[in-house]
């Protein structure tokens, strides 16, 4: 589809163009089942996610998003058969051989959460090289969750601020606050997510960005991933606006 950009055709969409969430987290769930429902190979099914990713990351750029955080690999995801694995780093590597510049144009700038230290050497030479390229890029950031769990993030966010105050000398460290974590997660610096998205109909979190969605709405919707589209996007924001979020507040 050709993605509405201007005033007038959010507003016939229902969506209001000032207030598009800011930061967009999606749970990429689904290829599995979409290939199994075709009597294809599961790497089919990853590789026809990958292409839906791309409109996405062109219809958040259209729409104004600023960050756009997508859950690529998570950190169980080590425990699928092994050439399960190679093809996804696989795909990750092409991925970010096709599309970087392009990307580039458009003015994204890519980064990576998550423990990126444990991917395979070639994913993580890829990685650098495409985060290079796009680090003068400001228009959006999109966020790569590689290797990545919530947990695992705030166990990690501890022990860099463990290791913070041992290296200032105050030791020993007194209490942690709110402050001091978020300043060592792996999201430090960026706002929290506005709108989590998760495709495939679960109703869960799976493990992913457990302190930054505190107070994000959640969106579930049935479509697998491999066929979300802009227009599951609008969908997903338009019931975003109709919201009321008190973060907390009395009605």
């Amino acid at each position: 589809m050709n993605l509405p950009t201007s005033e007038s055709e959010l507003e016939a969409l229902g969506i209001d163009p000032a207030r598009v969430p800011r930061h967009i987290a999606i749970i990429m769930d689904g290829n599995g089942r979409w290939a199994k429902a075709r009597n294809l190979p599961r790497a089919l099914g990853h590789r026809q996610g990958v292409l839906a990713l791309k409109p996405i990351v062109k219809a958040t750029v259209s729409l104004g998003v600023q960050v756009l955080t997508v859950y690529a690999f998570s950190t169980e995801n080590w425990i699928r058969p092994q050439a399960e694995v190679d093809a996804l780093m696989d795909l990750l590597m092409e991925f970010l051989r096709k599309e970087t510049q392009e990307l580039k144009d458009q003015g994204v700038s890519i980064r990576a959460i998550g423990d990126v230290s444990a991917l395979p050497k070639r994913a993580q030479e890829a990685l650098n090289e495409a985060m290079e390229t796009t680090s003068d890029q400001c228009r959006m950031i999109l966020n790569l969750a590689l290797n990545y769990g919530g947990r695992d993030e705030l166990v990690r966010a501890v022990n860099r601020w463990l290791a913070s105050v041992s290296m200032e000398g105050r030791w020993p460290p007194g209490e942690i606050s709110e402050a001091d974590l978020a300043k060592h997660l792996d999201t430090r610096g960026l706002p929290d997510p506005d709108l989590l998205i998760r495709s495939s109909g679960e109703e869960r979190i799976s493990n992913f960005m457990l302190w930054q969605i505190a107070y994000t709405e959640i969106y579930v919707t049935r479509t697998l991933w491999p066929d979300f589209t802009p227009t599951t996007l609008l969908e997903a924001i338009s019931d975003f606006q109709r919201r009321t979020r008190r973060f907390g507040a009395a009605e």
